[in-house]
């Protein structure tokens, strides 16, 4: 089977950017030309690689060619850069990658900040325990996540280790927990949790209490804003030493249970191709990871 290279690129964008149209805009080319070569490599392949919703998204065989084409784009990027001469469509090649929102609000943003002049990112956010499911689907190159096992195809690198606390207010603490944290206390106090994914503060209670409890919680999904509705006493939420700790030190919030912490440990996942940038990017978030994560 031949694959035609413009054909993945096209696969590439509109899995990228959402749509045909927004794919057409992106490419410099009209939004038909993008439907026909998409069709194209459908009829190349014999499978259905998309699934026409909005946005679009790949299908298992989609996952597999998206992960193809943005293999070739990564390292045709990197061998136009190797020979100093400007691609003939002046497009520089994106590397998407996935960070949980802790880290991107603590130690990975900065890292990823002084490489903004050479590297281009798309960043996507999700939880760590679900970032290397973007890594197996093709969505992103690389990622932060909690799985220490290889995706295929990919090598791994141990971070360090993120603790996190449960942590509240001092209102809320005295309002809640009176008598200490008990179990009758977590059973009814509120809990602040990031979303439906977000499972470390059930995680502190399966671990703290030997019957299930299910009080009552706020959804609040992004990391500065979840510190925010902590610190004004919505309810409490297991928050990282690296966010916390200064508001702690000032005493806008307490620990509720000293002997509670949780650690989250994080490894890096990234292809295993012979990319310049992509290792540029795995080498800053180490570096920056054995200067601010446990170890």
């Amino acid at each position: 089977m031949d694959l035609d290279l413009a054909q993945l690129r096209a696969l590439s964008a509109t899995v990228s950017e959402g749509t045909l149209e927004a794919a057409a805009r992106s490419l410099h080319i009209t939004p038909s030309a993008v439907s026909q070569r998409l069709r194209a490599l459908e009829v190349a392949t014999g499978r259905v690689l998309l699934v026409r919703s909005r946005p679009v998204r790949p299908t298992e065989s989609g996952e597999v060619l998206l992960r193809l084409a943005r293999q070739i784009d990564l390292l045709a990027g990197d061998a136009v850069a190797e020979l100093g001469v400007a691609a003939a469509d002046d497009r520089i090649v994106t590397l998407p990658i996935a960070v949980n929102a802790d880290s991107l609000a603590t130690w990975a943003l900065p890292a990823l900040a002084e490489l903004a002049g050479d590297v281009a990112l798309e960043l996507h956010r999700d939880d760590e325990e679900h970032t290397a499911a973007l890594l197996r689907s093709g969505a992103v190159v690389a990622a932060v996540t909690t799985d220490p096992d290889p995706v295929p195809g990919c090598s791994v690198t141990r971070l360090g280790v993120m603790r996190y606390r449960p942590t509240a207010s001092p209102t809320f603490a005295r309002r809640w927990f009176p008598g200490g944290v008990t179990a009758e206390a977590l059973a009814r106090a509120p809990v602040v949790v990031f979303d439906r994914k977000d499972d470390l503060q059930h995680r502190y209670l399966r671990e703290r209490l030997s019957e299930p409890v299910s009080p009552p919680t706020h959804g609040v999904p992004a990391s500065a804003e979840f510190l925010t509705a902590v610190r004004l006493g919505m309810g409490w939420g297991m928050l990282p030493d690296l966010q916390a700790a200064a508001a702690r030190d000032a005493g806008d919030l307490v620990d509720l249970d000293p002997a509670g912490a949780v650690d989250v440990v994080l490894h890096w996942q990234q292809w295993k191709l012979r990319s310049a940038r992509l290792d540029r990017v795995g080498a800053a978030l180490a570096t920056a990871a054995r200067a601010q994560l446990l170890r």
